[in-house]
């Protein structure tokens, strides 16, 4: 009798199991069959609004649905970041995670209301930047290694801005002062706009940032541009060279986005995301936007993503700790 039961007991258990799988995977087959919200941890009109924006006509095109985005800006994208690992686990929203929301904090901040590995998942990457060192033109320095001779020349006395504690803009200048062994005040801002307006005002002698943020001002000779930060040399300047070959080897900082989703979201359904961000990004019409901008599309599937963010972190919490940057949140 009991032998009786716990077999009818086992085969109801195997029939809901079936079941779970078969709507886990209508589920997939399904996705996706309402709109998608896209949340940008950052105000309307930044880098990453852009991002967005250039990638949601072919987006929805491939996915044939539309992407709703919704710019959850604050706390240097911390607010949004923390809206997103709240929402479901469904694919229905996604996330434009960066350099600093995914990379850069989980190395500065001594607490942050998410965990970048285990409350996301990555579906892929989208773009990298190349950042640019750039100067105020009255600064006796037309290349890297002058400008480094002349803070040999005056340490303590040059500064660089910042678009704030911990962001790449800070890590990027603190890598330079240990790399070449200078000496800079650090001058931090709320975001890059204010710091190039000082940079080209005279306040601040240094910025390392994304390209698109300096770039008409140095072709409009208000600022002067000494160096890119990639490993290679960026088509948009190719003038310019690279930190490596200016005498600092294996100086690399580079910004970067990528989508991600809620942790928990099905497998399936990253992978149909996974595809579609494959699609968009290799549309010849989308990767010369990103050019035109000094950005450049580099896609990767979901796990080559998850590898990147993994190093990024680890890289940039040994830079933290060297030049002993915390940030209180």
């Amino acid at each position: 009798e009991c032998m009786r039961h716990l077999i009818r007991f086992l085969s109801i258990i195997a029939g809901v199991a079936v079941l779970a799988g078969m709507s886990a995977n209508a589920v997939a087959q399904s996705y996706p069959n309402r709109p998608i919200k896209f949340i940008i941890p950052f105000p309307p009109g930044g880098g990453l609004d852009h991002t967005a924006r250039t990638i949601q006509p072919k987006l929805q095109e491939v996915l044939g649905q539309p992407i709703v985005i919704e710019n959850k800006a604050g706390a240097g994208g911390i607010v949004g970041a923390e809206f997103a690992k709240n929402q479901p686990a469904d694919g229905y929203t996604i996330f434009l995670g960066n350099t600093g929301t995914m990379g850069l904090y989980p190395a500065v901040y001594a607490k942050l209301p998410y965990d970048a590995l285990k409350d996301f998942a990555p579906a892929g990457q989208l773009i990298s930047n190349t950042l640019v060192a750039v100067t105020n033109v009255n600064v006796p320095a037309n290349t890297l290694a002058e400008f480094i001779a002349y803070v040999k020349r005056n340490p303590g006395k040059v500064s660089y801005a910042s678009g704030g504690s911990g962001a790449i803009t800070h890590l990027a200048g603190e890598m330079l002062k240990s790399q070449a062994g200078i000496d800079m005040l650090h001058v931090p801002y709320k975001g890059s706009a204010p710091a190039v307006t000082d940079l080209i005002g005279g306040q601040v002698q240094l910025l390392i940032d994304v390209a698109a943020v300096s770039l008409q001002h140095v072709k409009a000779g208000k600022l002067k541009a000494l160096a890119v930060t990639s490993a290679k040399r960026n088509a948009a300047f190719p003038d310019l060279p690279t930190f490596d070959e200016a005498g600092l080897p294996g100086f690399q900082a580079t910004g970067w986005q990528g989508i991600l989703v809620p942790a928990g979201a099905p497998r399936e359904v990253i992978t149909k995301l996974a595809d579609a961000i494959q699609k968009t990004m290799t549309d010849p019409g989308v990767r010369e936007k990103f050019q035109a901008v000094g950005s450049e599309a580099t896609p990767s599937g979901p796990e080559a993503f998850g590898v990147f963010i993994r190093a990024e972190i680890e890289k940039w919490t040994r830079i933290a700790k060297a030049a002993n940057v915390k940030v209180e949140p």
